[in-house]
């Protein structure tokens, strides 16, 4: 045999595709875990057969965590949505009650129709408003009709999860596998059908896919509709906006911008012109309640120490403003120009802690982006650890809430909220870690993507930077292995 000729060991210990990053091979927190499932990637991992390659298997993966999500709501979708069963069989959602609290077991169109008598006016978005008239008018009804719609909607969630996930996955390309973060996570499993928030975290996903592939006006439009589905999205302009300034690519931003107002206003101003005050129940109801579970204000009243509520709205958008420029000073004096995932994870995260409610679904929202931020398996699971505590802490908390049935004390519930509040901070702060101090980030680092910039940040790969230092500036002038991103196409569809 020669000697240039690898024997089979050599060929078993080599990755099979060299421009996919196998996380087996890089991830240490997971290296040994392969056994389970056949140890790490072997040369025939990728066969000519396409089905093999890792988006088929990371949308495989969403689906069997979304199975396992619906196999824990068993005990109520045989039993019923009753208190306090639904809270202490962990199987809580707000699509059951809804069903019939806001009209649609008995046809009323939101935002449009007034709601009959006993029922309220719905309080989402218009786009989420829509998903849920579109799963009651494919509902069958009949004996089960609020079952059924709870089935309707779950099958929808499911192809917004699994769109989240191979967004993700393609995101950066040699990266796909970092999607399994978001297929099976503890927090996607336990939370993908407790309300809508899957369809804004596709359409999100969606949108970072776009403006990773250097469509920046597609990616706006995406975003604006996810926008129209939730709040959050419209967040990720911020960073956006600063990345571009700092790398000089402010028309991007612009078609973004001009993306994303097209689509909300596409959705919205209908119903804004037919019934405004239907439109505007959201915004209403969001500016006007208090502090509500899970937030940082419920904890502060838990301990004696509540805000009063003509001043909570400004106290909690005050301290999100300071965060907010916190993360901006974190950007623009960074000596390397930071990721886009990893600043999109942080304000959206920043919004979350000073919010005035933190819903157990509202880990979705981060999940992808932590994916992209920071694909580590430890810490990505001592920050969903912290999460699935909270998971299970909020419904026992509430079996018992305003009854004389036993739940978890106060206390207790208090302490989960800590530790939940500071799960997320320390995922953060790992994040801020990788951005003063990029050797450290998983994706500027591994042995295949250590030449690149922002692999997932469309035209800010590898554009030139304002505020680089000198060290770093050098170091890139002289990098010659790929075309600086302005002299590569930028679509403008």
């Amino acid at each position: 045999m020669s000697s240039t000729t690898p024997t089979d060991t050599d060929r078993s210990t080599t990755p099979p595709d060299p421009t996919v990053v196998a996380p087996s091979q890089e991830d240490l927190a997971i290296a040994g875990s392969t056994e389970i499932i056949g140890g790490d990637l072997g040369r025939h991992a990728y066969s000519s057969w396409r089905f093999w390659s890792p988006l088929p298997i990371v949308a495989i993966f969403a689906v069997g965590g979304f199975m396992l999500g619906l196999i824990s709501k068993l005990p109520c979708t045989v039993n019923g949505w009753s208190d306090p069963g639904r809270y202490t069989h962990l199987c809580y959602t707000d699509i059951a009650p809804l069903y019939s609290l806001r009209g649609f077991a008995d046809g009323v169109f939101p935002y449009i129709q007034n709601p009959l008598p006993g029922q309220e006016q719905l309080e989402y978005p218009v786009l989420t408003g829509l998903f849920m008239s579109l799963a009651n008018f494919l509902n069958p009804r009949g004996d089960n009709a609020t079952l059924w719609f709870f089935y309707v909607n779950a099958a929808m969630l499911a192809v917004c999860l699994i769109v989240a996930v191979v967004a993700t996955a393609a995101t950066v390309k040699r990266r796909p596998w970092d999607a399994a973060m978001v297929a099976l996570a503890p927090g996607t499993i336990l939370c993908a059908t407790i309300n809508w928030d899957l369809l804004a975290v596709a359409l999100t996903a969606g949108a970072m896919l776009l403006w990773a592939r250097r469509y920046p006006t597609w990616a706006g439009l995406v975003l604006g509709l996810a926008a129209a589905a939730k709040f959050y999205p419209l967040l990720l302009l911020g960073p956006l906006l600063l990345l571009c300034w700092r790398a000089a690519k402010m028309s991007a931003f612009a078609r973004v911008v001009g993306g994303a107002a097209i689509a909300w206003l596409a959705v919205n101003v209908p119903f804004m012109v037919i019934n405004f005050d239907g439109w505007a129940r959201f915004y209403i109801f969001s500016s006007e309640r208090g502090e509500d579970f899970g937030s940082i204000w419920l904890f502060l009243r838990n301990i004696g120490f509540g805000v009063p509520p003509e001043v909570l709205n400004m106290l909690a958008t005050g301290i999100l403003l300071i965060l907010c420029v916190g993360i901006a000073v974190l950007t623009l004096k960074a000596a390397r120009r930071p990721r886009f995932a990893q600043l999109a994870f942080l304000v959206v995260a920043a919004f979350l802690l000073t919010n005035k409610v933190y819903s157990p679904q509202f880990v979705l929202w981060l999940i992808p982006l932590a994916a992209l931020a920071r694909p580590r398996w430890r810490d990505f699971l001592i920050w969903q650890a912290g999460q699935t505590i909270y998971f299970v802490s909020i419904w026992l908390y509430l079996a018992g809430y305003g009854t004389d049935a036993i739940g978890l004390p106060v206390g207790w519930y208090s302490v989960a909220i800590i530790i939940q509040i500071g799960s997320t901070i320390f995922f953060g702060v790992m994040i801020i870690r990788d951005v003063l101090r990029p050797e450290h980030d998983p994706v500027r680092s591994d042995r295949f993507l250590e030449d690149d910039d922002d692999p997932g940040g469309g035209v800010l790969d590898g554009a030139p930077d304002r505020w680089a230092s000198s060290s770093t500036a050098t170091r890139e002038s002289s990098d010659q292995q790929m075309p600086p991103a302005d002299q590569q196409p930028v679509h403008s569809h």
